[in-house]
């Protein structure tokens, strides 16, 4: 099939472009120079593709990165706009197409459940409170247009993606390395992950998959705390982990940001892949950091 991409050189897309690629699929790569096709610019909502290009699935990844810098106000209108202005463009495209695509896979996130604490939490489940959750339920309804026209829609909720090519694993490796790992705050917020070879091979399942459409939930069967991670990264990488990082002064450096991404407790399984039948290749942190890592 041909696929097209947004956001393909990033963490995900690349390695999701790859697998399919290896697939025997043509990898079409949305790109804003405007002398290549396909391109697209979301102020000036244009979208080309080449004059004989059929999209079979669309991949929307695209997004300013909600983990670099500080939240201003600048910022946050920044992750907003990025997300739901991108989406409703390539919904509104394809939905006006001609030739419309079969499937259109939007990214997401498990930040749409806020902060639960010890609940556990499925595509079911109620939408959470606080601006990361927001921020998902206004991305996911920006692909209405694609849905009402047909296209098989799927809202990626990605949980923590573990690759130690980019994303929270590499930064988290330098310190964990040197012995200096250690529990954010008291450790006991839990963590819903995913191995980046899973999401890879999750892509090619959607693919093929029909009966997977709305939310779905992009993580390991088996979540984990902080304080938990903790001690198998350390135990993986053969180092201590006992200095902790006080959650003020996360707090004070990073303020809201820290509290949504770093002290939130999200539970969260992935109830349609299973009961559809997917089987995870990683579905323990061990297994899957021994991957990872080697």
């Amino acid at each position: 099939m041909n696929i097209l991409i947004s956001g393909a050189s990033g963490l995900i897309g690349t390695e999701v472009a790859r697998s399919l690629a290896e697939q025997g699929h043509s990898i079409f790569a949305l790109n804003r120079n405007i002398k290549r096709t396909p391109y697209w610019d979301v102020e000036q909502k244009i979208v080309q593709l080449g004059k004989d290009d059929r999209i079979d699935v669309v991949v929307h990844l695209a997004g300013e990165n909600v983990a670099r810098g500080r939240w201003t106000a600048e910022k946050k209108k920044r992750i907003l706009q990025s997300r739901v202005e991108g989406t409703r463009l390539l919904a509104e495209f394809f939905a006006a197409a001609v030739y419309k695509p079969r499937l259109m896979i939007s990214a997401s996130a498990i930040g749409f459940y806020g902060e639960r604490g010890d609940e556990e939490l499925d595509e079911g489940s109620r939408k959470g409170t606080g601006f990361l959750s927001d921020v998902a339920q206004a991305w996911e309804e920006a692909t209405l247009p694609a849905a009402e026209a047909g296209i098989r829609v799927v809202n990626t909720r990605f949980g923590m993606v573990l690759s130690p090519n980019g994303g929270a694993l590499a930064k988290m490796l330098p310190p964990f390395r040197m012995g200096l790992g250690g529990v954010v705050g008291d450790g006991s917020q839990h963590m819903s992950w995913v191995s980046i070879h899973d999401v890879a091979h999750i892509f090619q399942y959607i693919i093929k998959h029909e009966g997977l459409h709305g939310p779905v939930n992009i993580v390991a069967p088996h979540p984990v705390t902080n304080q938990q991670f903790t001690r198998v990264l350390g135990d993986m990488l053969r180092r201590p982990a006992f200095f902790p990082v006080p959650k003020f002064f996360l707090s004070l450096f990073l303020g809201e940001m820290a509290q949504e991404l770093l002290f939130a407790s999200t539970r969260v399984y992935p109830r349609k892949l299973q009961e559809s039948g997917y089987v995870f290749a990683r579905p323990d942190l061990e297994s899957a950091l021994e991957s990872l890592l080697g």
